[in-house]
C-alpha cells in the first residue's frame, strides 16, 4: 500500500464540502482537512492551517489536519503486549512509536465518496501488520458539514482484538493567521495524564489543579508551552470551547475520554503555507478527542482493544461561529 510521497500527487482527491455560512475542504491522503472557511463580518476567516497544493500534504509534516491512527498519540517502547504476545511496531524512535507509525492512516490514500456538498465518505482498508498491528481492520470516516458544525463520525471493525484510537489533528487558528496565544481555551476536565521527558504518557492520572493544564475556567493558551492529554469529565456540555478576540468561538463535542491539548510549540516554518498563513510555533491550537494514550502499555487505563464484537466508534462535532449566531 503505497504512503506518503510514494502517492502521486493527481491521485490525490479534493471534496469541498458547503453550507450557506461555511466551506470546508477534505482531501482523500489521510482525510486531511485542507481548508475551512467561516464568514464573518462580510468576508471570510480561514480557521485552520493548511497548505495551500493538496500535494503538500505528501510529506505529513506535523500531522497537519489529518486523522491519525491506528494509535495516535505515543506507545512507549514502540511496543505493546496483547494475550501474552508481545507487538513490535513500526516506528523511527524506539522509545515509541508516534501517531500510528511512518506509514499509518494519516499518509494513506482513502477511497472517498462524496455526498453532494454535505458530507464525504471515506474509507480504507488495513491489513495484518500494518505498522506492526495485528489484526485487519476496516475503516470508515465521515465528515459532514452542517450548517456552522463539522462532525467527524469514525468507526473501525476488525477481524480480531486490537488496539484503535483515532484522533482528527487540526491545527485551530480562529483570527486565520499570527498567534493564538490570545485565544481564550476552557476544558471541561479536571485530571491528566503526566507525561515524561519523551513526552509518553507515565501511567497515572493527576488533579490538573495547579499545573498548566487547568482550563477548567478559560485562560489564554499562550500561558503555556502545551502538549499533553486532559481527561475530560463527561457531560452534556462541550468537552472544550475557544474564544478569539475578532469574536469567534469554538465549541467540541465528543464521546471520547480525552483531549490532547497543543499550542504549536515545535511547529516550525514548513511547506507553502495558505495564502496569509505561516507554519510557526504557537499559530495553531491543536484538539484531539482520543482515548487514553499509551493505553496498551497501563493496565489501569482504560482499555482502547477492539473487536469484532466491540468495533470501534468515534463522534466528535466541532461548531466553529460567531458568539452571536453559535448554536
Amino acid at each position: 500500500m503505497a504512503t506518503g510521497l510514494d502517492i502521486p500527487a493527481g491521485q490525490i482527491r479534493r471534496h469541498v464540502l458547503q453550507s450557506d455560512v461555511a466551506q470546508v475542504s477534505v482531501l482523500s491522503l489521510g482525510c486531511a482537512v485542507q481548508d475551512w472557511r467561516v464568514s464573518h463580518d462580510g468576508g471570510e476567516v480561514p480557521v485552520v492551517l493548511g497548505y495551500a497544493d493538496p500535494a503538500g500534504y505528501r510529506a505529513g509534516a506535523n500531522c497537519m489536519g489529518f486523522v491519525a491512527g491506528r494509535v495516535v498519540n505515543r506507545i512507549s517502547g514502540a511496543s505493546f503486549v496483547l494475550n501474552g504476545e508481545e507487538w513490535s511496531l513500526t516506528s523511527a524512535d524506539p522509545a515509541y512509536q508516534l501517531h500510528g507509525g511512518p506509514g499509518g492512516l494519516s499518509r494513506c490514500n482513502w477511497t472517498t465518496e462524496a455526498d453532494g456538498t454535505r458530507a464525504v465518505r471515506l474509507t480504507l482498508h488495513s491489513p495484518h501488520l500494518d505498522q506492526g498491528y495485528p489484526g485487519a481492520v476496516d475503516f470508515e470516516i465521515t465528515i459532514s458539514l452542517d450548517g456552522h458544525r463539522l462532525t467527524y463520525d469514525m468507526q473501525a471493525r476488525p477481524d480480531r482484538e486490537t488496539p484503535i484510537n483515532l484522533a482528527h489533528h487540526s491545527y485551530y487558528n480562529l483570527m486565520g493567521a499570527g498567534p493564538v496565544k490570545d485565544h481564550l481555551l476552557r476544558i471541561n476536565g479536571s485530571n491528566h495524564t503526566p507525561n515524561g521527558p519523551d513526552l509518553v504518557a507515565l501511567g497515572h492520572t493527576a488533579a490538573v489543579v495547579g499545573t498548566v493544564y487547568d482550563f477548567r475556567d478559560a485562560r489564554p493558551v499562550g500561558m503555556a508551552d502545551l502538549d499533553g492529554n486532559i481527561v475530560l469529565d463527561g457531560g452534556n456540555g462541550p468537552a472544550a470551547e475557544v474564544t478569539a478576540p475578532n469574536g469567534l468561538r469554538l465549541r467540541m463535542w465528543t464521546n471520547q475520554p480525552c483531549m490532547q491539548v497543543y499550542n504549536s510549540v515545535t511547529l516550525a516554518s514548513h511547506g507553502t503555507p495558505l495564502p496569509g498563513q505561516e507554519h510557526l510555533r504557537y499559530t495553531g491550537l491543536c484538539l484531539e478527542a482520543q482515548g487514553f494514550p499509551n493505553a496498551p502499555n497501563v493496565p489501569e487505563f482504560p482499555s482502547i482493544l477492539c473487536s469484532p464484537v466491540t468495533p470501534y466508534h468515534q463522534r466528535t462535532e466541532i461548531e466553529i461561529a460567531p458568539q452571536r449566531a453559535a448554536t
